[in-house]
């Protein structure tokens, strides 16, 4: 069943798929899904093709379909809701659960909890993404924002690439910095596995800030904030692995430590900015710690300085270095 179609008046020349590409803000794979299933029609008849020509005044119609309510793996968790509206859901994604399904994805994911639970999705993102404008890897918990329509999703993310959307995180890592730093290096996939990303010369641009937060007890180990300029996949985690650190858990990129034995990425998306997509006010959220990561800290840290030190009001001001 369709949700709703939207109709353009060409003004340039241009590829169909790259045309209505940049009118969506949307990648071609998912202009090309759209054309596939009949949905893009070119003055009243259906595209063939996303990649035929459009001329200058001609008709573009564009239609999405609603998100079915598909039995998928059996959902048995349940997932920390804060804050709903009829434009966009914000939770608190837990570890160890994947965001959409894919044929390599053998679990409940993201994706099927929300359909369980009869949340209205937006379709923009392709049939295993439904609602998913943004991602957190599976073993990486914290904030999250989910496009209950498509003119939501479309707006969320023109913020993404327009930097008014962003988020701060929270790792434990070992060795500590030895400061504040800035990481600007490429990513792209590793060459030599393809599990991982890797720093490679031409690959996509990346940047990242690490601020230095608290130092444990026996300094092997620091709570630190990261800030994501770009949103690469496993950015933080390539990106800290370039300067000899990695996060607590992460076999991926890290190494065995000899100091503890971790069962998950010691990773959180902590705080998550906004602006709504249709009242447009600024909005901010925040995923408290998760209680593996908090009792990790209260051990080995000095707690009461850390739940000053990251109050989400004086948070930004961690980041005060960058330029």
């Amino acid at each position: 069943m369709l949700e709703k179609c939207e109709k353009y008046i060409v003004d340039e020349n241009e590829r169909l798929d790259k045309y209505i590409s940049k009118k969506l803000e949307v990648s071609r794979n998912q202009i090309e899904s759209l054309v596939k299933k009949g949905l893009v029609k070119i003055n009243g008849k259906i595209a063939k093709k996303g990649g035929i020509k459009v001329k200058l005044y001609d008709e573009i119609e564009v239609c999405f379909l609603q998100a079915e309510k598909k039995e998928g793996h059996k959902v048995d968790f349940d997932i920390e809701i804060l804050y709903e509206d009829d434009d966009i859901l914000v939770i608190n994604k837990p570890s160890g659960i994947t965001v959409h399904p894919a044929p390599s994805v053998k679990e409940a994911t993201v994706v099927d909890w929300l359909k369980k639970h009869g949340i209205s999705l937006s379709t923009l993102a392709g049939e295993e993404r439904h609602g998913i404008v943004h991602r957190l890897d599976k073993e990486t918990s914290g904030v999250m924002v989910i496009a209950k329509n498509n003119q939501s999703h479309e707006n969320l993310s023109k913020q993404l690439q327009n930097k008014t959307m962003g988020r701060y995180y929270l790792a434990i890592i070992e060795p500590p910095l030895k400061e504040n730093v800035i990481v600007e290096k490429p990513i792209y996939r590793n060459p030599k596995n393809r599990l991982k990303m890797a720093i490679v010369p031409g690959g996509k641009y990346a940047k990242t800030a690490f601020c230095k937060i608290q130092t444990s007890f026996d300094g092997k180990f620091e709570l630190i904030g990261a800030k994501l300029f770009t949103g690469r996949t496993h950015q933080i985690r390539v990106h800290l692995s370039s300067i000899g650190r990695h996060i607590l858990g992460d076999s991926l990129y890290g190494f065995k430590s000899k100091n503890v034995k971790i069962d998950r990425v010691f990773l959180h998306a902590y705080i998550l900015y906004l602006e709504h997509p249709t009242t447009k006010k600024s909005l901010r959220f925040v995923a408290p710690l998760p209680k593996d990561m908090r009792d990790f800290l209260k051990k080995r840290f000095d707690w009461e300085k850390i739940d000053e030190k990251i109050l989400p009001d004086r948070f930004d001001k961690l980041f005060d270095f960058v330029s």
